[in-house]
């Protein structure tokens, strides 16, 4: 058994795969596309339409780069206002054609920066899940590494939530946390273990549905295989929604966000 902040360390390591890999390797026909028809193009929000075994879905992941360049390019994955609003877009773009939506969740937070505040960046993420919960087709949201603050939440209101094993998902990061509680971002590792961030710890407190398995040390070490167990989750959870009318869709989606709060 890791620990907390192993899992941290793991949610944050540069190898490990991110949205469009994972988008890649599950998904066929992806087509990218760009915008929030207001502002500009946010590179840290990547979305578009694909197909599922044949099926047209929409998809939307937070991408972080692996290497500093692809970081810079894509700030870190810490999306701007304008990302949101691209990806909200396209949520209502796929309720429109009746296409399923899955989100991949991966950030450190939304953008804190002084452009992305006075362009809205607090409205946006509100905006979403306030979108979110009233979107008439399924929606499958999977943390596949670091899901913090409202960062996580703007993309992460669905019907499924699910974490890959090692992925951690919280209010702000431990060192955040330790500053503000303990007054010493050195306690980040006690802070870890405090704040109950791991899909075990979620899945205990309800907060999520499922864990998704990776490999041993980590999904760096067989994309293919946890790609394959992903799609087949993803596949089984739009099944089963797809029994559900929207009625009933909708009626679960606020009672299960509702129970959480």
């Amino acid at each position: 058994m890791i620990s907390a902040w192993e899992k941290v360390s793991l949610a944050r390591m540069a190898e490990r795969p991110k949205s469009l890999d994972y988008i890649n390797e599950i998904f066929t026909d992806f087509i990218e596309l760009h915008g929030d028809r207001n502002f500009g193009d946010d590179k840290s929000i990547v979305g578009g339409i694909a197909k599922l075994d044949g099926m047209p879905v929409t998809v939307i992941g937070e991408q972080k780069g692996k290497k500093a360049k692809e970081n810079m390019e894509r700030n870190f994955g810490m999306p701007n206002p304008e990302g949101y609003r691209k990806a909200l877009r396209l949520m209502k773009q796929a309720e429109k054609f009746k296409r399923p939506i899955i989100t991949f969740i991966d950030t450190p937070g939304a953008y804190p920066g002084m452009g992305a505040e006075e362009r809205g960046q607090g409205e946006a993420i509100a905006r979403n899940m306030l979108e979110m919960a009233n979107l008439k087709v399924p929606i499958i949201c999977i943390v596949i590494g670091e899901g913090s603050s409202g960062g996580a939440l703007a993309i992460g209101l669905g019907d499924k939530v699910a974490m890959l094993e090692n992925a951690v998902y919280s209010i702000l990061s431990p060192e955040g946390f330790a500053s503000i509680l303990y007054k010493d971002a050195s306690k980040a590792k006690d802070a870890a273990e405090n704040m109950k961030i791991t899909a075990q710890d979620l899945k205990d407190l309800n907060v999520i549905d499922d864990i998704i398995e990776e490999p041993e040390g980590g999904a760096q070490n067989d994309l293919s295989s946890i790609a394959n167990n992903l799609k087949k989750y993803i596949i089984k959870s739009i099944e089963e929604l797809n029994k559900l009318s929207v009625e009933e869709m909708l009626q679960n989606r606020y009672e299960k966000f509702r129970k959480i709060g």
